[in-house]
């Protein structure tokens, strides 16, 4: 089993590139995005990324005629669009805090904020 092969099951990486990557994992930036504008908690990124996770798999089967229930590979569907959600969910909480919170925290990364100086 070669490293292609651990990762995606079709023939082509563009594949999975569209449907894993920019499809799935753009859906779970959004929606991390989203959680964090209504100021919910970052693990309910994970219960979104999990039905994600599903979402692609599916689309998998029905556009591709990948395997419906595979664990292994709906554990890697799963994996983007945790990473990804938490990626948008960490993006847009950084903007929140030193948006909202000016007077008090500062970038230090697009992904990281701190308490300035006193």
């Amino acid at each position: 089993m070669s490293l292609t092969e651990l990762i995606f099951e079709e023939d082509s990486f563009g594949v999975f590139l569209l449907v894993t990557v920019f499809l799935g994992g753009g859906a779970a930036f959004l929606a991390g995005r989203a959680i964090a504008a209504t100021w919910r908690p970052w693990w309910q990124v994970a219960v979104y990324g999990l039905i994600l996770g599903a979402t692609v798999r599916f689309f998998h089967f029905s556009l591709f005629g990948g395997t419906l229930l595979s664990a292994h590979y709906y554990l890697i569907d799963t994996a983007v669009c945790l990473a990804l959600g938490l990626l948008g969910f960490r993006a847009a909480r950084t903007a929140q805090m030193v948006t909202q919170y000016r007077w008090i925290n500062e970038p230090v990364t697009r992904l990281r904020w701190r308490r300035r100086a006193p």
